[in-house]
C-alpha cells in the first residue's frame, strides 16, 4: 500500500448489499459500480451498525458504535467534541472535503421530514466533524434541485438537477481543484466524502435520464409475500427505487472517470439499506439482511487486486481503513463477528418500532430484544433469505447461549 494516498469515500443512502447486477440482482442497471467491483475488494458480507441515517453515519464517520459516539436516537446530533476521520486524516497532512448530506447537526422536529425546511437548514462550521471544506445540506430528501451551502456559500443556494449528478460534479471539481484551486502543499493528498441520497425515498421522483420499469417487471425477492399489499407497494416502490440505483450509478462514474486512479483509494457504500417488502415490513430500522447489509467495494490504487471478501466488515472499520492508508499500512479485518444494534427505537412511521441488539458473523445471526431475551437467530449459509428463525430449535441452544455472552 503506498504511503498516503488520496481517498475518496461515495456514501449512498438506502442501497441494499444485494443491489448491484455484480451482487445477481436482475432489476438492478450498475454498470459503473460493476465495473469498480471488477477491479475492487467487494465485502460481500459488510453490515451497518446501526441501521438508521443519524446512527450509521456517526459511527461511519467517528469509527465507535453509538454507545460510544453520543448519537443513539434519530434526533441527536453529532457532539460537537466527537473526533471523527477528518480530525485524524487532517491530523496526518490530508486536506478534507466533505459534500452532500449530512444528517448530524440538530434538528427541528417539528417540520417535515421531506422537502425544503431540512434542506436548507444551516449546519454551522463547528458542526460539520472537523472537515476543513464543506459543502451540503442537513436532510430534506430532495433528489432533485438541492439546495447546497457551507464553506464557499454562506446561505443556501438552489442547484439545478439530479441530486447525485449535482454533488457528484462538485465533489469533482474539488478533486481536480477546477472550481477553485485549494493551493496545495506539495505532495498533500486529500480526503474527500461524497454524500448522496438517492436511493432513499421518494421513490416516485424523477431519476435523471431513466425511464423506471414497470411494477410488473420487478422480480421479487423470495421473502416478500406474494398476492396481496406487501405486494403491491413493493413492486411500485422497487420500480422507482431501482430507476434512481440507475441513476446514481451514472452519476458515481462520471466522479469515478475524473479521480486519479493510480494515486487514490476509492470506497463506495451505503448507510443503510431497505426492507422493500422482505418478511412483510419496509424501511429500515430493522436487523433483517435487506436492512442491514450494505455493498462496501475498496478500490485501492492502481486497482488490479479484485476478489469477494466475507469478512463480516462494518462501518465502523471504513475509517480504520483511512487511517491505515494514510499510514501507509494495509487494513485486515481482524475478527470474526460484528456488533449491529438499533440502540433506541426509530420513532418514525413505518419503521421498526423497537430497540434491540445482534451479532452477526459471515454464516450467522443472532438477535436479541432489549430485555435480552433472544428473537432471531439465522443459519445465513443455509438460510440467506432468513426464512426459518432458529431461535427455539434445542439444536442451536448451545450456540445462542455463547453468543448471548459475547452481547
Amino acid at each position: 500500500m503506498q504511503a498516503r494516498p488520496n481517498i475518496l469515500w461515495i456514501v449512498t443512502t438506502q442501497w441494499r448489499g444485494m443491489a448491484m447486477g455484480c451482487a445477481g440482482d436482475r432489476n438492478a442497471r450498475t454498470p459503473w459500480l460493476d465495473a469498480l467491483a471488477a477491479d475492487a475488494v467487494n465485502y460481500t458480507q459488510a453490515i451497518t451498525p446501526h441501521p438508521l441515517g443519524p446512527q450509521a453515519r456517526a459511527a461511519l464517520l467517528t469509527g465507535r458504535l453509538a454507545e460510544e459516539n453520543g448519537v443513539r436516537g434519530y434526533w441527536d446530533s453529532l457532539p460537537t467534541e466527537a473526533r471523527t476521520v477528518a480530525h485524524a486524516l487532517g491530523d496526518r497532512g490530508y486536506a478534507t472535503a466533505y459534500f452532500g448530506k449530512w444528517h448530524l447537526a440538530p434538528r427541528d422536529r417539528t417540520a417535515a421530514l421531506v422537502g425544503e425546511a431540512h434542506a436548507r437548514q444551516l449546519v454551522p462550521p463547528e458542526r460539520r466533524g472537523g472537515f476543513a471544506f464543506w459543502e451540503g445540506f442537513e436532510s430534506g430528501f430532495l433528489l432533485n434541485d438541492p439546495w447546497l451551502h457551507g464553506t464557499r456559500l454562506d446561505s443556501p443556494r438552489h442547484f439545478k438537477g439530479y441530486q447525485a449528478d449535482v454533488l457528484c460534479r462538485r465533489a469533482a471539481e474539488w478533486v481536480t481543484e477546477e472550481a477553485e484551486p485549494r493551493a496545495l502543499a506539495a505532495n498533500e493528498p486529500w480526503f474527500c466524502v461524497v454524500s448522496l441520497e438517492p436511493p432513499h425515498p421518494p421513490y416516485h421522483a424523477a431519476a435523471a435520464r431513466v425511464h423506471a420499469m414497470s411494477p410488473a417487471e420487478v422480480h421479487l425477492r423470495d421473502n416478500v409475500p406474494r398476492g396481496g399489499e406487501v405486494e403491491e407497494k413493493a413492486r411500485h416502490e422497487l420500480a422507482g427505487y431501482y430507476a434512481h440505483i440507475e441513476a446514481t450509478d451514472a452519476a458515481v462514474g462520471a466522479l469515478l472517470a475524473r479521480v486519479p486512479r493510480d494515486t487514490t483509494a476509492v470506497v463506495f457504500t451505503s448507510v443503510h439499506g431497505d426492507m422493500h417488502g422482505s418478511h412483510g415490513v419496509f424501511r429500515k430500522a430493522w436487523p433483517y439482511e435487506e436492512s442491514i447489509r450494505v455493498p462496501l467495494l475498496v478500490r485501492l490504487p492502481g486497482g488490479g487486486r479484485a476478489r469477494k471478501e466475507g469478512a463480516t466488515v462494518s462501518l465502523v472499520d471504513v475509517s480504520h481503513m483511512a487511517v491505515a492508508w494514510a499510514e501507509g499500512r494495509e487494513w485486515h479485518c481482524k475478527r470474526d463477528t460484528a456488533a449491529f444494534s438499533m440502540p433506541e427505537p426509530a420513532g418514525l412511521p413505518g419503521q421498526c418500532p423497537e430497540s434491540w441488539r445482534g451479532l452477526r458473523s459471515e454464516n450467522h445471526k443472532l438477535v436479541l430484544r432489549a430485555d435480552g431475551t433472544p428473537w432471531l437467530y439465522f443459519d445465513l449459509e443455509q438460510d440467506p433469505l432468513e426464512q426459518k428463525n432458529l431461535v427455539s430449535s434445542p439444536a442451536h441452544a448451545a450456540a445462542i447461549a455463547r453468543w448471548r455472552q459475547w452481547l
